[in-house]
């Protein structure tokens, strides 16, 4: 049948079970938009408030789902305005399908009004992109997008479609999606190698990363470390992986790590990581990183193998498939010697608060944690409070802890949150963010009040710019720059103009009172809880150094 260029886009959508997509309509998008209109009761759009958010949305939704999120957006700005987004889901490895509209061929290379070479722009920050000039061209690019963002190491694509593309006509061939490129398939001597230093451990630690929640092998992960008990560590994008009520879960790795999680990856004999990539804010000294230990890496990204730190087995796959594989031949364990000395570590290293007045930002996650079931959804931004979230929330779901890990997107949780509810309507939604983070995209206030979603945002408010604030009082001899920002932003008022409710609170008393009230709302809500400047993250390890330097008190 013969089918416009618009059209083509709808149902390739459809196909691929796209139920929801998040933008902002422009000139050159204007025959998608048309035709969207029409698809209106198969496919939704949320408008957002900028395209910065609709990027984030379309990422949180999809981290909260586990399907691909699509954006749509114009030319010129409004493409460039996807940029931020679309490196944020590129850092972590989040399937995206970024949908933009260009002017007319006939003025492509004539510096037209909002003409932008977007393909080229994101070349270093997609799986792939496209440039469409020729509707023949468009079906099958749309297509490979959806299979690209989805095989191997998942991440966005972007398809830059020119107007003129998206009203013409041709052929369209209702096809099923395509298949995924199978994952890479170690051989059966790599999984015994794997499997055989596995069983000769006697203080074995598991390291999980992100690659474990994007192949959804925390079945697999569990059954593993139970089986031959071994305690894990995680990354900020591996939180919930393992029930924080777990005996063997030691917490989050690195800078602001535990205490045992740290000393466990230095005294290990062998370290097993998992989907994992040894970032520079896990392994801050890579030479002294895990050196009593053996290493072995399960990815599915081959690049990843000895990029960061020298590893000693590797085994190239899917996490999932490589443990089913691995799992019935893995002995049932039991290290008393090193499990005790572990879950020691452990129990002695709970963190003490820094000030002793003021709201305390560890009290108010555990009340929020309390008031809260496990099948809520936390979503941050980035800065002192994410760091606070990841450390004393007690996740003990996977996808419910989501963040910017990689790129350390300030502003990206407001429409991350907007898209996780979007996906997950009967999830609690809970953004947390701090001053600085929140004033950067607090204009999606009018996206969650528009659409009614009851997302509770709850803004640690130290009236300066957290995290740096705190390094240049450890690093800089308690210099300033830029960090004290002297802002009189009234949050409730702020709140009060944009529809929803606002509350302003300073001691926990009042923010238990406004976290019922907040609970109990129909639409958004803000609470605005005032911490003090001189509130640190800790434990802190410096960068460049190990974990005995590192600092806690």
């Amino acid at each position: 049948m013969q089918l416009t260029g618009s059209q083509i886009v709808l149902e390739v959508l459809l196909d691929h079970g796209v139920d929801t997509v998040f933008g902002y309509p422009g000139g050159a998008a204007l025959n998608i938009y048309d035709e969207l209109y029409k698809y209106s009761d198969r496919i939704k759009h949320v408008m957002t408030a900028h395209e910065q958010g609709a990027s984030h949305a379309a990422d949180g939704y999809a981290r909260a789902t586990g399907k691909t999120g699509v954006v749509f957006s114009t030319s010129g700005p409004g493409a460039t305005n996807l940029v931020t987004g679309i490196a944020t889901a590129y850092m972590d490895s989040i399937p995206m399908v970024a949908i933009t509209s260009n002017v007319d061929n006939s003025l492509i290379g004539r510096d037209a009004f909002q003409e932008i070479y977007i393909a080229g722009i994101t070349i270093p920050i997609t799986k792939l992109n496209y440039f469409v000039n020729d509707i023949e061209n468009l079906e099958d690019a749309l297509r490979n997008a959806f299979r690209v963002a989805n095989s191997g190491r998942k991440g966005p694509v972007l398809v830059d479609i020119t107007k003129d593309v998206t009203a013409a006509k041709t052929e369209f061939t209702n096809k099923p999606p395509m298949a995924l490129t199978p994952a890479p398939v170690p051989s059966k001597d790599d999984v015994a190698d794997v499997v055989r230093m596995i069983n000769n451990a006697e203080k074995p630690v598991a390291y999980l990363g992100g690659g474990c929640m994007s192949a959804e092998a925390w079945d697999e992960v569990n059954e593993l470390l139970h089986k031959a008990d071994i305690p894990c560590v995680h990354t900020l994008m591996a939180s919930g992986l393992v029930s924080a009520d777990d005996e063997l879960d030691l917490g989050l790795i690195g800078m602001h790590g535990t205490v045992a999680a740290n000393r466990a990856i230095d005294q290990a004999d062998l370290i097993i990581a998992l989907g994992a990539r040894f970032s520079d804010r896990v392994a801050l000294n890579t030479k002294k990183w895990g050196r009593r230990a053996r290493i072995v890496q399960i990815d599915i990204d081959a690049s990843e193998v000895n990029k960061n730190v020298p590893i000693d087995k590797c085994c190239v796959g899917d996490v999932k498939e490589v443990l089913t594989r691995a799992l019935p031949y893995v002995d049932k364990a039991r290290h008393y010697e090193w499990h005790d000395r572990v879950v020691g570590w452990k129990k002695k290293s709970a963190q003490k608060r820094t000030m002793d007045h003021g709201m305390d930002p560890k009290e108010i996650l555990e009340t929020i944690s309390n008031m809260c079931n496990d099948e809520t959804i936390y979503v941050t931004d980035v800065g002192q409070h994410q760091m606070w979230s990841a450390q004393y929330l007690k996740f003990k779901k996977p996808k419910k802890f989501l963040t910017s890990g990689g790129l350390g997107t300030m502003g990206f949780g407001y429409g991350a949150a907007i898209g996780a509810k979007e996906g997950c309507p009967d999830c609690r939604v809970i953004h947390l963010t701090g001053d600085g983070s929140f004033h950067m995209n607090l204009n999606e206030a009018c996206t969650a009040v528009s659409q009614n979603l009851p997302i509770i945002t709850v803004i640690f408010n130290n009236s300066v710019l957290g995290m740096v604030y705190q390094w240049q009082t450890i690093f800089y001899g308690s210099r300033y720059s830029s960090t004290v920002p002297e802002r009189k932003t009234d949050f409730v008022k702020l709140a009060e103009g944009f529809g929803l409710k606002g509350y302003h609170v300073e001691t926990m008393e009042e923010f238990r009172a406004a976290m019922e009230e907040a609970l109990k709302s129909e639409g958004p809500v803000w609470i605005d809880c005032r911490i003090e400047k001189e509130e640190r993250v800790l434990p802190m390890i410096p960068g460049g150094k190990t974990v005995e330097d590192i600092i806690t008190d």
